[in-house]
């Protein structure tokens, strides 16, 4: 095999965890320039079964890229933009996102999808992740942005697919009622290759390049970061913002983003000047142009007032210094998170369920209730919140454990999801086995043998073998 392989540990042993913290082992390292490098490889590991795990820039927060035993393939070489055309790109699977993101802003289009790591994580693992973010309330995940993959299967073979492609009579069918809500946990029910490939968590395929759909870039942007002093005012003012018409309202966030009281708490020590009746956030972003913004913001600043919001405390950002400072102290929640984790010695752990928008209250109750120090902020426009707990002794971390599945289980009976943006990967199979039941993990895993006879890629993902070696 021509193919960069390496087998020297100390290199290997930079693509052994993931920002889940979650280490693993291999013996081999491969980087593929190409997807008949792709397919060339796993050929041969499936003709010796030999499991192969794709690492991308390890982003995952579930272990999806973590290895246990075998080869790692690395993504890193596949990172090129192959060409634009209008309101259209094809780009190699590895690339990072952000920097194809500002790449085709420069010139004047806007790829929406925006995870928090789109800076460090590829395209490719976007799309297998389904990944998503702030601007979902408006232009929803990955998925939609999406026109045609080349993907490599796991016994080698390519193809092109797009959404005119049904998926085979033969394949397995995985029907099954997936939550009415933002989710991305397993497969999803569809008629065509294209949506079944995307959000499958490199287990039944790899996404080797992709055709992307982009939309023109807003002309201008503005942000606003403003308080309530009770949940109640909080979510009153959020379903007003979702009660909003984008053909007869001013009012038409792009994001919607929520922060609890601890949350706020960091934030303060941005602002300095934040009384203490500020206990809850909410940080929004509009698309606008010059000619609109005035009455907008107008807008906006009636919002406020007929909910309750502290108005004078309310930040607003017309331009790109005032957006950094919105950007500075919405960065002090991860960041204070992340200093606290350090201080405790302990891993946090952190939820991404998400809900229907009228349980959205009572698991937001749940949240605040749970007696572990915790950091609670999110995506609150699509239900999805993220609770942070920070135990400080393993007995804590115990505990936060139990806590974590009883706040999925109870997601789940209120109609919601256990993942609703970072996939499942190795850590979270308990809890999505929970949420779909066994009947729909045998028609996932029959369709993964028919894909995968010998489940070389992506082995631990999603969901065992039923029987495993």
């Amino acid at each position: 095999m021509a193919i960069d392989r390496i087998q020297d540990p100390a290199v290997i042993a930079g693509y052994l965890s993931d920002a889940s913290n979650l280490h693993g082992h291999a013996t081999d390292l491969v980087r593929p320039k190409s997807s008949d490098d792709i397919a060339e490889i796993l050929a041969h590991c499936q003709e010796n079964e030999i499991p192969i795990t794709v690492s991308a820039q390890r982003t995952s927060t579930t272990g999806g890229p973590v290895p246990f035993g075998g080869w790692i393939l690395s993504m890193e070489k596949l990172d090129k933009l192959l060409w634009q055309k209008g309101a259209r790109a094809r780009i190699q699977a590895g690339a990072i996102l952000g920097e194809f993101q500002e790449e085709m802003l420069r010139h004047g289009w806007m790829f929406p999808p925006d995870p928090t790591s789109r800076h460090e994580c590829t395209i490719g693992a976007a799309i297998a992740c389904n990944a998503s973010g702030a601007k979902s309330y408006r232009y929803g995940p990955t998925r939609p942005w999406i026109e045609s993959i080349e993907v490599v299967l796991p016994t080698g073979e390519k193809r092109e697919i797009s959404r005119e492609d049904p998926i085979p009579e033969e394949w397995p069918k995985t029907d099954w009622n997936p939550p009415d809500v933002k989710s991305a946990a397993g497969y999803i029910p569809t008629n065509n290759l294209l949506d079944l490939f995307i959000g499958q968590e490199g287990t039944l395929g790899i996404i080797s390049e992709a055709t992307v759909r982009l939309i023109p870039a807003p002309k201008e942007i503005f942000s606003l970061l403003c308080f309530f002093p009770d949940i109640e005012s909080t979510l009153g003012f959020v379903q007003k913002l979702r009660d909003c018409s984008p053909d007869k309202d001013l009012t038409t966030p792009s994001s919607i983003e929520f922060y609890g009281p601890n949350a706020v708490d960091l934030i303060r020590g941005k602002i300095g000047t934040l009384s203490s009746t500020a206990r809850f956030g909410i940080w929004c972003e509009q698309d606008t142009n010059p000619d609109s913004i005035e009455a907008e913001l107008e807008a906006w600043l009636d919002l406020l007032d007929g909910s309750e919001a502290l108005v004078e405390e309310s930040v607003f950002a017309q331009d790109d210094a005032g957006r950094r400072k919105l950007a500075d102290m919405r960065h002090a929640v991860p960041a204070g998170i992340n200093e606290q984790v350090v201080a405790n010695g302990m891993p946090k752990l952190g939820t991404d369920c998400s809900v229907p928008h009228e349980a959205l209250g009572e698991m937001v109750e749940a949240y605040l209730s749970v007696p572990i120090d915790h950091v609670l902020f999110g995506h609150i426009g699509d239900s999805h919140l993220h609770l942070n707990m920070l135990p400080k002794s393993k007995e804590e971390l115990e505990k936060a454990k139990a806590i974590y599945r009883s706040l999925c289980t109870k997601a789940v009976a209120l109609g919601g999801s256990v993942s609703a943006e970072h996939g499942i990967g190795k850590i979270k199979k308990a809890h999505f086995a929970d949420m779909v039941g066994p009947e729909v993990l045998d028609r996932f895993r029959c369709l993964k043998t028919t894909l995968d006879p010998h489940w070389i890629l992506g082995r631990g993902n999603l969901f065992d073998p039923k029987n495993p070696k």
